[in-house]
């Protein structure tokens, strides 16, 4: 067995109940977010929040990349179409995420009305630039 009692520890512990999380700042107002307090916990070394739609998207956001090492989105319900400058377009559903690399453009084209994801990102500040379109 590997024991890893004495590895070196990122952060603090922290135990996030959905219905008791504070909210959170957020890129989009059709979005509420909520904070999992992994901010606080690991020093800014990585964020995670619960965002949810107030209602469908049905305007994409335009492209832009987010400045960041990583993003992880994990679906919790409800669904995401999104499309990427390699050309790809992917929906994302409940069930299944997705890792996105820093700087990487992209286009949130449209949400369910049920949508929900939990996102994770590196470091836990995370900066949002509009980009023109993939030649």
């Amino acid at each position: 067995m590997n024991d890893q009692s004495n590895a070196p520890k990122l952060g603090k512990m922290v135990h996030a109940v959905p219905s008791k999380l504070p909210d959170a700042s957020g890129r989009r107002a059709f979005f509420t977010y909520k904070d999992m307090g992994v901010t606080e916990a690991t020093g800014g070394m990585m964020r995670a929040q619960l965002t949810t739609a107030r209602e469908g998207m049905k305007e994409s956001t335009g492209w832009h990349y987010h400045v960041c090492d990583a993003q992880y989105v994990y679906c919790t319900s409800g669904w995401v179409d999104l499309e990427f400058e390699t050309g790809e377009t992917v929906r994302v559903s409940a069930g299944e995420s997705i890792f996105i690399p820093g700087g990487m453009k992209h286009n949130e084209l449209e949400t369910s009305d049920d949508f929900q994801i939990l996102e994770v990102s590196v470091p836990a500040k995370m900066d949002t630039v509009p980009c023109d379109p993939p030649a």
